[in-house]
């Protein structure tokens, strides 16, 4: 491919982007920024500001160079400034600091240069392309997914989605849960990224938010109302806890979730695994006792609250499983109920010793004794 030819890739605008199903501005957008590079290749460097425009009816080109207007008698990078002595000469306008353009026509370009501006238009139309593709998804933002992995690298695990892929980076994975690829498995959009290489859907099995999507389908009564989630502090493949209320008088809101037998929360479980263990608790705008509830399943003597702060007071036998294994449990709680909560041994008065009846007999000998 010798030369560039403008007119076949003006005629091919119409037709890229009904293939791609992209809109033409965007596959003229690539196009332009293609004749750019490649001019940038021919007659200049890549320090250069340079962008195209490119006549589709006349398959004719112009490039425009930006320069920075300086201060003439200075050392200047001639690829992005100009002395205003010279800036004076095409624009009587100009002044220190502008950004002046440079017009040039293209014609024709060498081997390389072209070689060069095929490789932008591949590269410019495939991010196009999956940016179009993961536009679609922003309605999906928040909902839950089938898809396959197609690819497990040590930060992260690539999903197949089917029009789209995404990935669900290790701090979105489940701890402890390992996968393979082929495998089908659910995930929850958790958001789009918009960096220098495009979109990215990032996915997720380890938030909060995966956890309540899976109660919402097997927990009707969600949908119409009757009971509420209030809040979910989740570390993923361990424990999550999940705080509920019903609306209505008579309804048992942990029941309810739990469902009968605890086939409800077992659903879930069976998602999720075995290994990470659900707390359902009852939700109370009463400090104190949404305190109490959240240590769940230790059982609480006292709370005294000074702002957001929470000392609470446990047994012996009940410290270590307030605590939890490496503090999971009150780690938990403060992150389910905002309270930064500090576990306490309650101190026990010492009983008196009860008197019996020799040592009575014996105090009122030696009383005796000391009076004769």
């Amino acid at each position: 491919m010798e030369n560039l030819d403008l007119k076949q890739m003006s005629a091919m605008v119409d037709i890229i982007a009904e293939e791609k199903g992209l809109p033409k501005d965007t596959v003229l957008n690539v196009i332009e920024q293609a004749i750019a590079a490649a001019w940038r290749k021919d007659n200049g460097d890549r320090e250069m500001n340079v962008r195209a425009v490119l006549n589709t009816k006349t398959g004719e080109a112009d490039v425009y160079v930006a320069r920075e207007v300086i201060e003439d008698g200075v050392g200047y990078n001639p690829s992005t400034e100009i002395p205003l002595a010279e800036a004076l000469e095409n624009n009587k306008d100009a002044k220190l600091g502008d950004i002046v353009e440079e017009k040039s026509k293209v014609s024709t370009f060498g081997r390389v240069a072209a070689m060069t501006a095929k490789q932008v238009v591949v590269q410019r139309l495939r991010e196009a392309e999956n940016d179009a593709v993961l536009t679609a998804f922003e309605d999906k933002i928040g909902t839950v997914v089938t898809g396959t992995v197609s690819r497990i690298e040590p930060k992260l695990v690539r999903i197949d989605l089917g029009r789209a892929s995404g990935i669900m980076p290790r701090s979105e994975q489940i701890d402890g849960e390992y996968y393979t690829v082929g495998s089908r498995i659910k995930v929850y959009i958790k958001n789009i990224e918009h960096g220098d290489r495009g979109a990215q859907l990032i996915l997720s099995r380890g938030n909060a938010e995966f956890v309540e999507y899976l109660f919402r389908q097997e927990v009707p009564e969600l949908e119409n109302g009757t009971v509420e989630i209030r809040g979910i502090a989740r570390e993923a493949g361990r424990r999550t806890k999940i705080a509920v209320i019903s609306t209505v008088p008579g309804v048992d809101p942990v029941g309810t979730f739990v469902g009968g037998r605890g086939i409800r929360v077992q659903a879930v479980m069976n998602e999720i695994g075995d290994r990470e263990k659900i707390d359902v608790i009852t939700w109370s705008d009463n400090a104190s006792e949404y305190i109490r509830e959240a240590l769940s399943p230790a059982e609480v003597n006292k709370v005294e609250i000074d702002g957001k702060k929470a000392k609470v007071f446990v047994s012996e036998d009940q410290q270590s499983i307030a605590i939890g294994k490496q503090g999971q449990n009150v780690r938990l709680a403060s992150k389910l109920t905002g309270y930064d909560i500090d576990i306490e041994l309650q101190k026990t008065a010492p009983k008196k010793k009860k008197k019996n009846v020799e040592d009575s007999l014996l105090s009122a000998i030696e009383e005796t004794s000391s009076e004769e």
